[in-house]
């Protein structure tokens, strides 16, 4: 899970960053951002729904920490 969930996050970032050299506007960037974070979040529910956690500390664990690690990348990027 812990493979997955930083490689999932680190092609966010990546997308983010090269959105930030790219786009003009900002609604434009920021709707687009946002849709970014809607996929990467969708494709961490399909890996979470596929596979499950080992055990409960590792689901605690994303809960707590990972998934609302994705969610402020529209507001810092």
């Amino acid at each position: 899970m812990e493979k997955f969930y930083n490689e999932t996050l680190l092609k966010l970032e990546m997308a983010i960053s090269d959105l930030e050299i790219d786009a003009d506007c900002s609604i434009h960037r920021i709707e687009t951002v946002i849709h970014l974070i809607i996929d990467c979040l969708s494709k961490l529910k399909a890996y979470v729904l596929e596979r499950g956690f080992k055990d409960v500390n590792e689901e605690i664990h994303f809960f707590k920490y990972q998934k609302p690690e994705v969610y402020p990348k529209v507001c810092t990027s």
